[in-house]
């Protein structure tokens, strides 16, 4: 049964960093839930508290990210307040349409709202892309943050 779980925990990690990039997997959470198991199935001698705190915590910092992204993106060219609200609400109902959603919604929810706020089209455009921009920065600093929670994972237990 352990070979098992062992199994599912590196499902879980892998599938997790895919899911930094898909926006139809919860990857940071998966990659932490993989970590947890082995932590759990090695009765937390190699991996404890304390690195599991650590690893919860830069899972935590990336999340965060993934949500605040576009939003951040729109804000550092000048985005109205509408936009960013736009932008935000984009973001939420494009998760429910899958990786077109994802990259579509806050665009268009950021162009939206700098529309409302009585902006050009090109104007609105030009916010919209710094959305996208936004959210293509967000998705690196995850990805990087994933491999870092897998190399502290590797070096806890190597050390252990």
């Amino acid at each position: 049964m352990d070979i098992a779980l062992y199994c599912l925990a590196a499902v879980l990690i892998i599938a997790g960093v895919a899911g930094t990039i898909l926006p139809a997997l919860p990857g940071i959470p998966m990659i932490f839930g993989g970590i947890w198991l082995v932590a759990a199935l090695d009765n937390y001698e190699r991996l404890g508290l304390w690195w599991l705190l650590v690893i919860g915590a830069l899972g935590t910092l990336g999340v965060i990210v993934d949500f605040v992204a576009g939003a951040m993106g729109a804000k550092r060219v000048g985005a109205s307040k509408l936009a960013l609200w736009g932008a935000t609400l984009g973001t939420i109902v494009g998760m429910f349409f899958g990786l077109i959603g994802l990259i579509l919604g806050p665009f268009l929810g950021a162009l939206a709202g700098e529309l409302m706020a009585g902006n050009s089209v090109l104007r609105s455009a030009h916010v919209g892309i710094g959305t996208w921009l936004g959210l293509l920065f967000g998705t690196l600093v995850k990805l990087v943050i994933s491999f870092i929670m897998i190399g502290l994972f590797g070096f806890a237990m190597l050390l252990g």
